[in-house]
């Protein structure tokens, strides 16, 4: 296995596939997955601290319709997906320009899966990959396609034709994970969910297995184990790792309640980090303590895998924005805005703080001794880890508030953000920004 280095992580592929792309990935001027295998510490410096809608802007681009994926980039190009019509009839795939913001490209796909376009389902959530070829994006509606880097469409698969229809509580947003040779599609219906391996060179299955069958927003994510790997899918109340050459499940983890949105991250071979909010009534029967902690992933006497966790924070809990590990902390923010920071090897709680920010669904980024927090109204926090002081609070955008008897449909949100030196990108549901310093 080949481990070339990426911006913010390691992209774990077969060096037959990885060869081509390992260059340009290595230049530091790409974002291939999402959250980049959960690895988000952007090597160097540069970042700017300080940022609003008027100043520091290198450019603003509008997309068509309304998306909530996090942007892909690499050469030169900021791909980004989203849905347009009233009951989500379209669906797009549009390249911009990573300097000047221009639109290069945009692809048209029809969704087999129509329903009513509003704040209550998901919306273009799923994040594609890079490949050595170009991009392969993912749609709840039951769309997979893949295109090259001219936004020539390579290929495109109808899940729905194959597998039936697609039918998941608020939607699904299960972003795309992939090795060499495949990207594997996590589709965890309402009834009969599965997970599959797709060919990268056509779209053919390679494997489909069932899926958990359970609530999740989350996305699979590989997990180095003994010198291989393991694609670790977290639903509410579940946690399951398969074998990615062949989709077998090798182990399955219940004790754990109300992790319906956090995807693992990596924090050492066999060992993930899991965040789990404060939960809608979900829960695991024989649970005891908080879900949210280390996960430990070891090798049995008789050959076989056994999940549990390594410590459990005390108080730590999570929002939609998974939680991220700097330098032996992991922090996690609640709801209400609270970061908490937690040592990575022990689970002993080593600070707290409440931000500007409230909640958050973008995965944190950090560069340096400074940690960037991005809250979904707008706002964000950058904080000095060493002292624990807020050194920066940065407004995109003015929050709204629903008027006097209306309901509210969700106002603008900050679903992402992407660091490409020496750009910072962030992303609402129908406009990209470029922040620079």
């Amino acid at each position: 296995m080949t481990s070339p280095r990426i911006l913010l992580a390691l992209l774990l592929c077969g060096s037959s596939a990885a060869t081509s792309l390992a260059a340009e990935l290595d230049s530091g001027a790409a974002w291939p997955k999402f959250q980049n295998g959960g690895q988000c510490v952007v090597p160097g410096t540069g970042l700017p601290k300080e940022w609003s809608a008027e100043t520091n802007m290198a450019w603003k681009a509008e997309i068509e319709g309304y998306g909530q994926s996090t942007p892909l980039v690499a050469d030169g190009q900021v791909v980004v997906t989203s849905t347009a019509g009233p009951n989500k009839e379209a669906y797009f795939i549009a390249s911009f320009d990573l300097e000047s913001g221009k639109k290069l490209w945009q692809v048209e796909l029809k969704n087999p899966s129509p329903i009513e376009n509003n704040s209550y389902v998901s919306r273009a959530a799923p994040t594609g990959v890079v490949d050595q070829d170009g991009f392969i994006a993912n749609f709840e509606g039951g769309i997979v396609a893949a295109v090259d880097k001219k936004g020539n469409l390579r290929w495109e698969r109808n899940l729905v034709d194959d597998y039936g229809p697609i039918t998941a509580r608020h939607g699904l947003a299960s972003s795309l994970e992939q090795d060499a040779a495949h990207v594997f599609v996590w589709v965890e219906r309402s009834e009969e969910p599965y997970l599959a391996a797709l060919s990268k060179q056509d779209g053919s299955t390679a494997w489909k297995v069932a899926g958990l069958g359970s609530t999740s927003w989350s996305s699979p994510r590989l997990i180095d184990v003994d010198g291989g790997q393991h694609l670790v899918c977290s639903a509410s109340g579940k946690i399951a790792g398969f074998d990615p050459a062949t989709g077998k499940r090798l182990w399955e983890f219940d004790q754990i309640a109300n992790n319906s949105a956090c995807s693992p991250i990596p924090v050492a071979p066999g060992k993930f980090l899991i965040g789990a909010s404060e939960g809608r009534g979900e829960a695991a029967a024989t649970t005891e303590g908080s879900s949210n902690g280390v996960i430990e992933i070891a090798k049995q006497e008789d050959g076989t895998y056994a999940a549990d966790f390594a410590w459990q924070a005390k108080k730590a809990k999570s929002s939609f924005g998974s939680p991220i590990v700097v330098d032996g902390t992991a922090y996690f923010v609640n709801r209400g805005g609270v970061l908490f920071g937690i040592d990575v090897e022990t689970g002993k709680q080593k600070s707290t703080e409440r931000l500007p920010t409230g909640g958050i669904w973008a995965t944190p980024l950090s560069q340096g001794n400074l940690l960037y927090l991005f809250g979904q109204k707008g706002t964000t926090a950058v904080i000095d880890m060493t002292s624990g002081d807020q050194v920066a609070e940065n407004v995109l955008f003015e929050a709204t508030e629903p008027a006097e008897g209306e309901r509210s449909q969700g106002g603008e949100v900050l679903y992402s953000a992407v660091a490409v030196s020496p750009y910072l990108l962030l992303r609402t549901g129908n406009t990209l920004y470029a922040v620079k310093q």
